[in-house]
């Protein structure tokens, strides 16, 4: 129990609870400008367009009905927070790609081909170590 308390205190200080807790924060704000989409603009097409109310509820009797609106609507804020959570999540792994690539170049622009032996030197080498020719000026810069 003792070892379970100390991962728990590991967990919080590395700080994964206040990542979460402003990933749960920052979806509730966004699902409410989801909803206020759905219910004020798009609800309202709908049933302009459609001729239909998307409110459409069906009565079963005493007192209870299936509001078929409601569940559209949810579905419509799904797909919606879906698709930009999609576009949010492929914009930040392409980030990474590029920020890989750049890492890559640069780590690749350390080295340089010796033009006699073909091995790889230090970028700055004004002699390969390995055939030990002098390096040309123009291959240096």
């Amino acid at each position: 129990m003792k070892k379970f308390f100390a991962e728990f205190k590991e967990f919080i200080a590395q700080g994964n609870v206040l990542d979460l807790a402003v990933g749960v924060i920052i979806g509730g704000a966004f699902k409410g400008i989801v909803d206020a989409l759905i219910e004020n603009l798009i609800n309202p097409l709908i049933a302009r367009i459609g001729g239909t109310d998307i409110g459409l509820a069906i009565d079963i009797g005493k007192g209870q009905a299936l509001n078929i609106g409601a569940f559209i609507s949810a579905i419509l804020n799904f797909i919606i927070i879906a698709f930009i959570i999609f576009l949010i999540v492929k914009s930040a792994n392409k980030a990474k790609e590029i920020a890989a690539k750049k890492n890559e170049e640069e780590e690749e622009a350390t080295t340089k081909t010796c033009p006699f032996c073909k091995s790889e030197i230090d970028i700055e080498a004004t002699k390969c170590p390995h055939c030990t020719a002098d390096q040309p000026e123009e291959a240096a810069e």
